[in-house]
């Protein structure tokens, strides 16, 4: 699995395995396997429903290095249950502060990566992190966020995990089950709409529900093919 996803270049590849009361579920980047991954999990609901490998409108159930995780079919769009993963304030390494190039006004730790909340939309916007520190941190990857300026959206985010092997994250589900926690207790409520300030960008849904937060996200598929073994001569 981890040379397919080497082979692949994506910022992670899904790998399904069928079990009798739904599907086993693992995320590998071109360098490493994730413990967590919401767009490889939104992509695997996506392609078992528009297939028939899943009845329409049942939900999906997948068992994955992060415990037990679902999906469900909501319109055009599609609702990950999801394990909280709250952020805890904490003194950052001096390289963080540094490689990040602006000032904070917060900074935790969840248990997968660092948060850091700086002043505005544009800084999150605007940033260029020095890549090479991050990617020697002690912890998956950096999520930098601040509220948004937009009232369609609360709050912005972009993901930095070079240690992994992925630059900049296109969107990232799994940044979110820190982000709504963290941003409940900045904002005082439960729901929100995100936006992550990638290149190519993406829209979210979170609702906050004690310790599990429910992502929604869209999904197409754009590509189809068919992956050959070849058998290496004895």
């Amino acid at each position: 699995m981890q040379d397919v996803a080497s082979e692949m270049n994506l910022s992670e590849t899904a790998f399904l395995v069928r079990r009798e009361n739904g599907y086993d579920l693992r995320w590998f980047t071109p360098t490493v396997e994730l413990d967590l991954c919401g767009h490889g999990t939104l992509a695997s609901a996506h392609i078992l429903w528009e297939t028939g490998e899943a009845p329409p409108g049942e939900i999906i159930k997948f068992e994955s290095k992060s415990g037990p995780l679902s999906a469900v079919s909501d319109g055009d769009w599609i609702e990950l249950d999801f394990p909280a993963t709250p952020v805890s304030l904490c003194e950052p390494p001096p390289t963080l502060i540094e490689a990040i190039g602006t000032s904070a006004t917060f900074v935790g730790r969840s248990k997968f990566d660092y948060l850091v909340e700086v002043s505005c939309e544009r800084v999150v916007r605007e940033a260029d992190p020095d890549l090479g520190t991050l990617a020697r941190l002690d912890a998956r990857g950096v999520i930098l966020t601040a509220r948004s300026d937009s009232p369609e959206f609360d709050l912005v985010s972009r993901f930095f995990a070079p240690g992994s092997g992925i630059d900049e994250d296109p969107v990232t589900g799994s940044t979110h089950c820190a982000l709504g926690p963290y941003w409940q207790s900045r904002l005082g409520k439960a729901k929100f709409a995100a936006r992550q300030l990638s290149a190519r960008g993406g829209e979210l849904r979170m609702h906050v529900d004690g310790d599990r937060v429910r992502i929604a996200g869209q999904a197409v598929t754009v590509m189809r093919a068919t992956l050959v073994h070849a058998e290496q001569a004895p």
